[in-house]
């Protein structure tokens, strides 16, 4: 029974790192959390950067070499505030726990420093609320316990908050880092992936460590031990970059029946519009033909329909305003009609 659970295990969980020592391309939060393991003595901390550069597996990997398996459980508080992110779970779980005082127990060779730690993972997304309401806890509780912040956008951290931590930026990792990871694990599962498929599989995780590692075992897992370009790519749900240049091509036609007629392929598809508008400006962008004050134009109106499809507006109608728009700007049409119209 027990490979049966291993083999079920994600590759996240099982290629993690465990010390933070072994945490990929983050050289200087190593150097100073290192140092500060050796004292025992953690400030507060606010982790932030891009997903998947190692946040949160430092965190964890800092609780366990302070405790050790035996009072991890005790002594760490896990919480994932996009789930819990509430006022209320300030005034009751997280207080609770901080307000419990611990001795020094020293188990094997680990520290056991005489405070607990509470990690709250993707902290940005608490609200504004629940980050006054912790303002006071931490103020009241910092004898007895430590807060690990994780974050992707530190700017939703409200100031007070921030001020209270040692803030360490977790950089975006490399193709090269990457790469070393992925082959580490290709050659650890005995995995054939070919340079053009380790290319494409990096373009698509856009440096998200953990995003490439899952695209890798869904592409294990039904397209077996030799993996193509093109596996990687119906894994991980990104659209074919053929059907992006066809919108596009329509666009700069200048013939909004052709465009339409596009769009309407693309919905029913079932391509996620949000998905294609982003390789549609990434397309865009590195153009060199298209001006900056057209590519203003079109990533304006990108913008906006992102936010309208984040407020729930109509897929259809959302693309064909992108490209419409974007046919204006590359055919240099007006941006309003006519006042006679």
């Amino acid at each position: 029974m027990a490979p049966l659970l291993q083999s079920s295990q994600p590759w996240v969980e099982k290629y993690r790192p465990r010390q933070v020592k072994d945490v990929a391309h983050q050289d200087e939060v190593v150097r100073v959390l290192t140092n500060t393991l050796e004292t025992a003595n953690c400030p507060h901390m606010l982790f932030y950067g891009p997903p998947g550069t190692g946040k949160t597996t430092t965190a964890l990997a800092i609780a366990h070499e302070l405790y050790g398996p035996e009072l991890y459980k005790s002594r760490v508080l896990e919480l994932n505030a996009s789930d819990d992110r509430g006022i209320n779970v300030v005034r009751t779980k997280i207080k609770n726990f901080a307000a419990v005082a611990v001795g020094t127990q020293r188990h094997g060779n680990y520290p056991c420093p005489p405070y607990k730690i509470i990690i709250l993972d993707e902290a940005d997304s608490m609200t504004e609320d629940a980050q006054n309401a912790l303002r006071r806890t931490m103020e009241t509780y910092s004898k007895v316990t430590r807060f690990f912040f994780i974050c992707n956008y530190i700017s939703r951290i409200i100031e007070p908050l921030a001020s209270r931590c040692a803030k360490f930026r977790f950089k975006p990792l490399t193709d090269e880092i990457m790469n070393d990871r992925i082959a580490y694990i290709c050659s650890a599962e005995g995995l054939d992936l070919d340079p053009e498929a380790l290319s494409t599989l990096s373009s698509i995780s856009q440096g998200d460590l953990r995003r490439a590692i899952t695209y890798l075992q869904g592409a294990a897992r039904l397209f077996g031990s030799s993996i193509l370009s093109t596996d990687l790519v119906t894994v991980s749900g990104v659209i074919p970059e053929e059907v992006v240049q066809a919108l596009y091509s329509t666009c700069k036609s200048g013939n909004f029946e052709l465009a339409e007629k596009e769009v309407s392929n693309v919905i029913a598809e079932g391509y996620p519009v949000s998905q294609i508008i982003s390789q549609l400006f990434d397309l865009i962008v590195g153009l060199d033909d298209v001006s900056d004050e057209q590519k203003a134009r079109i990533f304006k109106k990108m913008g906006e329909a992102d936010k309208c499809l984040i407020d729930g507006a109509d897929e259809y109608l959302q693309l064909l305003d992108v490209a419409s728009n974007a046919m204006r700007a590359l055919c240099n049409m007006p941006l309003e009609f006519p006042s006679e119209f």
